[in-house]
C-alpha cells in the first residue's frame, strides 16, 4: 500500500502499514444497548519483574465522553493495572499510555512494551511466522514503578464514536488532545487517583498528543504532571523525511533523517570501508557534524550550487549512506525516507523498514522509485494484533462479539489545524508550543525523551532537533533528558533496548515521583 502524500501520510503510529484494516468498507458505529453506558471486567493476576512478583488487578473498560448536550458522544476503551496491597494509592504513581497514528490503538505498547504479557516475535531482520503466537510474563513491564492505563483513541481499538458524537469533534490535533483530557479527568475521579503521582507514555503521534494534552490538563483542568515521556517523537511535521520534496524550501528533513541513513547502512554493512569501520556512536557524531553544517550549506544554495561543490557532496554523502554518487546526483542530493528504504537494498531485490530499518523485505517493484509496504510492520503486526484478541477475550474477559481497530487510518479526515497557546492557527502542525507553555506553566514538569537510531518514521537526531528549539529557559533546558537505542520507531522490539528502556523509565518515574 502506497502511502498518500499528505500530512496525514508522514505520521507515525506503531503500526503504520497495515491495509486490511486501512481501507474497506467503512465500519458500522451503531451502538449496542451497552456501548452508551461505561462497562467494566475485572480480573485478577500477577507479573514477575526483577524476580519480584507483582498481583495486580486489571480492569478492561469503556468510559463516555459526552458532547455539550450531555448525551454519550465516544466510549472510550482502556486497561488498567493497579498494584495490589498499595495502602495509600495517593502515593502510587499512574501513567497513562497511547500510540499515535494518528488512528491507532494502543495495542502496540501493551503487547509489545509494558503490559503485563508480552508478544514474541522474531529478531530483526527476520519476519516472524504465522500463528499460533506466543506470550509471556513481561520482565519489563512498568508496575514495578506505576499503575498504568492503555487508552484506545476514538474509534480505535475497542473504542468507539457514538451517534451523538460526531468525528471532527475527536479527528484532529487540538480534539483529540481534548478527549484525552476528558477521559483522564474523568478516570482520575472514577478511580479516586487525583493525588497521585501522574505521567503521560505517547508513542510517535502520541507524542504530539503529549505536547497539546499537557497543556491542556494543566492549563484547562488543573492537572500537574510529574512527567511527560516521549517515544519516537515527532512535534514540528517539518521535519518529517516521509514526503519533503511536497515542501520544497525547507531542507530540515534531508539533514535530520541522515544520521539514520547512516546508522543504517552501517547495519546493513553498505558503507564504503573507510565509514563501515567507524564505532556507530562515532560514525553519527562525525554525521551530526556534516549535517548541520557542510550539507545544510549546500542544500540551502539551493539551484546556485556549483557543480564542484555538488559533486563534492555527493562524493561525501556516498561515505556516510552508501548510496551511489550517480544517484545522489539525480536525486539533488535530497533522498526522502521512502527513496531511501527502496534504494539501499535494491540490487538485492530487497526494501528496508521504515519503523524499523533493520528489518528487509522482498521488494514490491525493484523499478519502482519508492518502497511500497514496510517490511517492519509487515514482519510483526499481525503477532501483536492476534495476540491482543487473544489476551483480552480470553484473559481480561472483555470483547466477546466485539471487532478489535488495530488501527483506524482509512476513513479518517484528520485536521492538522491546531491553536497553540497564545497564538493564532498554524499552517504546518507544529506543537512545540503546547509542550513550552506546559513547562512554563508547570515549571517542575520533567520530560522524558526517547528514539531508536533505525526510525526512519521520526529520525532520533529531528527528535533532538526539535527539544533543542524549544522556547524555553536555560532553566527549563534542564527538565528534559534524552535516552538513545539500537532499535527502532517501537524500541521495545529489540528486546535488549527493551530491557533499558525500561530501567530508564523506571529510574525517571522514581526520581520525579514526589511521593518519595
Amino acid at each position: 500500500m502506497k502511502r498518500p502524500v499528505s500530512f496525514a501520510a508522514v505520521v507515525l503510529a506503531a503500526a503504520f502499514m497495515l491495509p486490511a484494516f486501512a481501507a474497506g468498507a467503512k465500519p458500522k458505529t451503531s451502538p449496542s444497548a451497552t456501548q452508551t453506558k461505561p462497562q467494566q471486567s475485572v480480573t485478577y493476576s500477577s507479573v514477575t519483574i526483577g524476580g519480584k512478583r507483582i498481583a495486580y488487578k486489571a480492569v478492561a473498560g469503556t468510559l463516555i465522553l459526552k458532547n455539550k448536550k450531555h448525551k454519550p458522544a465516544a466510549s472510550i476503551f482502556y486497561v488498567a493495572y493497579f498494584k495490589r496491597g498499595v495502602k495509600n494509592y495517593a502515593t502510587r504513581p499512574i501513567t497513562f499510555f497511547y500510540n499515535g497514528g494518528p488512528g491507532s490503538s494502543s495495542v502496540w505498547l501493551h503487547m509489545g512494551a509494558f503490559g503485563p504479557q508480552r508478544i514474541v516475535t522474531t529478531p530483526a531482520p527476520n519476519h516472524t511466522p504465522a500463528a499460533p503466537y506466543r506470550l509471556v510474563n513481561n520482565d519489563y513491564s512498568l508496575l514495578n514503578v506505576t499503575d498504568e492505563v492503555f487508552i484506545d483513541a476514538p474509534a480505535t481499538g475497542y473504542s468507539r464514536i457514538l451517534p451523538d458524537g460526531k468525528a471532527k469533534n475527536f479527528f484532529g490535533i487540538d480534539q483529540d488532545g481534548r478527549a484525552f483530557s476528558n477521559f483522564i479527568v474523568q478516570f482520575l475521579s472514577r478511580y479516586n487517583r487525583w493525588n497521585s503521582p501522574k505521567y503521560l507514555f505517547g508513542e510517535s503521534y502520541g507524542t504530539t498528543r503529549n505536547s497539546v494534552l499537557s497543556w491542556d490538563l494543566e492549563n484547562n483542568k488543573n492537572v500537574s504532571l510529574n512527567g511527560v515521556i516521549m517515544l519516537s517523537t515527532i512535534m514540528s511535521f517539518d521535519t518529517s523525511i516521509d514526503a519533503p520534496g511536497m515542501n520544497p524550501g525547507i531542507n530540515l528533513p534531508y539533514e535530520l533523517a541522515l544520521p539514520t541513513y547512516a546508522a543504517t547502512s552501517w547495519y546493513h554493512h553498505r558503507l564504503p570501508n573507510e565509514t563501515q569501520k567507524m564505532a556507530l556512536k562515532t560514525l553519527l557524531r562525525t554525521v551530526e557534524e556534516f549535517a548541520m553544517n557542510s550539507y545544510a550549506h549546500a542544500l540551502n544554495a539551493g539551484n546556485t550550487i556549483s557543480s564542484a561543490e555538488k559533486n563534492t557532496m555527493a562524493a561525501k554523502l556516498h561515505l556516510y549512506t552508501g548510496l551511489s554518487t550517480s544517484y545522489l546526483l539525480r536525486a539533488d542530493l535530497r533522498v526522502s525516507g521512502p527513496e531511501y528504504e527502496h534504494e539501499l537494498l535494491n540490487n538485492n531485490g530487497e526494501t528496508t523498514g521504515r519503523l524499523d530499518t533493520r528489518f528487509i523485505g522482498p521488494s514490491m517493484n525493484p523499478l519502482a522509485r519508492e518502497a511500497y509496504y514496510d517490511p517492519q510492520s509487515s514482519s510483526i503486526s499481525q503477532a501483536y494484533v492476534a495476540g491482543f484478541n487473544w489476551y483480552t477475550r480470553n484473559v481480561l474477559k472483555f470483547g466477546k462479539g466485539q471487532y478489535y481497530r488495530p488501527v483506524y487510518y482509512g476513513h479518517m479526515q484528520w485536521s492538522f489545524k491546531n491553536r497553540p497557546p497564545f497564538s493564532g492557527r498554524q499552517v504546518t502542525p507544529n506543537v512545540m508550543l503546547n509542550l513550552a507553555a506546559a513547562m512554563k506553566y508547570n515549571p517542575g514538569l520533567k520530560v522524558m525523551v526517547n528514539g531508536g537510531y533505525f526510525d526512519l518514521a521520526t529520525p532520533f537526531y529531528a527528535a533532538w532537533y526539535q527539544f533543542e528549539q524549544l522556547p524555553i529557559t536555560k532553566r527549563l533546558e534542564k527538565n528534559i533528558s534524552f535516552y538513545w537505542y539500537a532499535s527502532g520507531h517501537m524500541v521495545y522490539v529489540h528486546v535488549p533496548a527493551l530491557k533499558k528502556l525500561h530501567a530508564n523509565v523506571t529510574r525517571f518515574i522514581e526520581q520525579t515521583d514526589h511521593a518519595h
